[in-house]
């Protein structure tokens, strides 16, 4: 795997002399160096600060065999690589005492290469294959969470925190100080923030960034995941981001805005065309629902992402394009001009962003490569369809459980491109074990429904 350097939307460069001069200036005393593993889960090393020298000159190792999809005990000694542009005092640790920041790494093996097991590192090798086609893709995504109130004894619970609902305001609304402070939190970090609301569930929360390549917008999703979990416990809540918490109400998603540029311009929108949309969005439409069961398995990667994807709670599970359709899989908001853009609405916030963002476009890459045209827009309501409708007009569903899933995964081209060997063997493997752990796991319900009966 070569290195792949590409340009930010937001032109930042530091130099390893701006990082120690910032460090200096803010009294930091220790760095993270930060990386991300197979499912996502966020992992670092710290260092007093006295060492950013070795930091930056890549000198700091890890042993690759303890985590878990990298490396065996045989080949584990790996480097980090630090992204001198994510370096970021984390707010919440300054105000509790000695000051952090934290680098965004990628991980490169001993001999100097880009670790072809790194999700960071794989997204880029994805990134490059667009680059040379003249495309970069930015991604405008719209994570939803829940907080919880924690147990009386500090453990973790499914406490409902308030009954509020949609766009609901104070007292209805017990979550708003927790929102305003993780977007004064997030936007102390650098973050562009659009919007915050209470969701349609209850204790359910939403905070909109600004959109942004999807390296970029990969690494602010796992921040800010990060930060609104040390928001909210501040406030004796926690915050979790799965799918599908609670029976009989709204899950969790992760929309995902998304749009192709060329020279600076959105390749999306073309002024003449139907819909003003370009042939390459039409493609892009047509390669992201042909390989979008396949890439299931990435986008949505629990076994309770499925208790999610059914009919009856605004989760899209049907393979369909609209307009204003909400019931559709992909939307195209009403916007135009360089804010012309495809909503793909089925990914959930457990999944690893960076996978999940090189999967998206290496559907699209391949709906352009191969001109797949979608079929006609749908703008009537596919909740209400029977199912002989739904099979009249050819639309069909998502997979309905990770074995599905797992099973369009592991037949598709398209997954092992995305992923690349390493990590497509790795994560097929983790996900089996998680299915078979589920399939031969006795849940409560089956002990409450069939104990006495049986």
């Amino acid at each position: 795997m070569q290195e792949f350097n590409y340009q930010r939307l937001d032109g930042n460069s530091y130099t390893n002399d701006d990082i120690k001069r910032l460090i200096q200036e803010n009294d930091v005393k220790f760095i993270r160096l930060q990386f991300v593993d197979l499912n996502g889960q966020v992992k670092n090393l710290a260092i007093p600060s006295e060492h950013i020298d070795k930091a930056l000159e890549n000198e700091m190792m890890l042993d690759g065999s303890s985590i878990k999809g990298f490396r065996s005990i045989e080949t584990s000694d790996m480097f980090f690589y630090p992204d001198k542009n994510t370096f970021t005092i984390l707010p919440w640790r300054t105000r509790e005492g000695a000051k952090v920041a934290r680098l965004i790494c990628d991980i490169y093996n001993a001999d100097g290469t880009p670790f072809e097991g790194c999700p960071r590192c794989n997204l880029k090798r994805i990134m490059k294959k667009a680059a040379d086609l003249g495309f970069t893709m930015n991604m405008g995504p719209e994570a939803e969470f829940f907080l919880f109130a924690k147990n009386p004894d500090g453990t973790k619970g499914i406490n409902i925190h308030d009954h509020a609902g949609y766009y609901d305001v104070g007292p209805e609304d017990l979550g708003e100080d927790v929102r305003t402070d993780i977007v004064e939190t997030l936007q102390e970090m650098g973050f562009d923030i659009e919007a915050s609301h209470h969701e349609a569930a209850p204790s359910q929360h939403e905070v909109d960034f600004k959109y942004a390549d999807i390296l970029t917008t990969a690494d602010n999703v796992v921040t800010f995941k990060s930060t609104v979990k040390a928001v909210a416990s501040k406030y004796g809540l926690f915050a979790t981001f799965m799918p599908k918490p609670i029976y009989g109400i709204n899950g969790s998603g992760m929309h995902c805005n998304v749009s192709l540029f060329k020279n600076g311009k959105n390749v999306f929108y073309d002024k003449k065309a139907p819909y003003q949309l370009s042939q390459e969005a039409m493609y892009s439409i047509g390669g992201m629902l042909k390989h979008v069961q396949a890439i299931t398995a990435i986008l949505n990667p629990t076994v309770n992402s499925y208790k999610r994807l059914v009919p009856g709670y605004e989760a899209p599970v049907y393979l369909a394009w609209s307009l204003a359709n909400r019931s559709a899989l992909l939307r195209v908001p009403a916007k135009r001009g360089n804010a012309t853009r495809v909503e793909l609405r089925s990914p959930d916030p457990s999944c690893n962003p960076y996978l999940a963002f090189a999967a998206i476009l290496e559907a699209c890459i391949d709906g352009i490569l191969n001109k797949i045209t979608p079929p006609p827009v749908v703008e009537s309501n596919i909740y209400t369809l029977t199912e002989k409708e739904r099979k009249k007009q050819k639309i069909y569903s998502l997979p309905g459980s990770l074995a599905e899933a797992i099973a369009l995964f592991e037949k598709s081209p398209v997954t092992n491109e995305a992923l690349g060997e390493h990590i497509y063997h790795e994560f097929l493997a983790t996900k089996k074990r998680e299915w078979d752990q589920f399939r031969t796991n006795v849940s409560t319900w089956e002990v409450a429904k069939y104990l006495e009966k049986a």
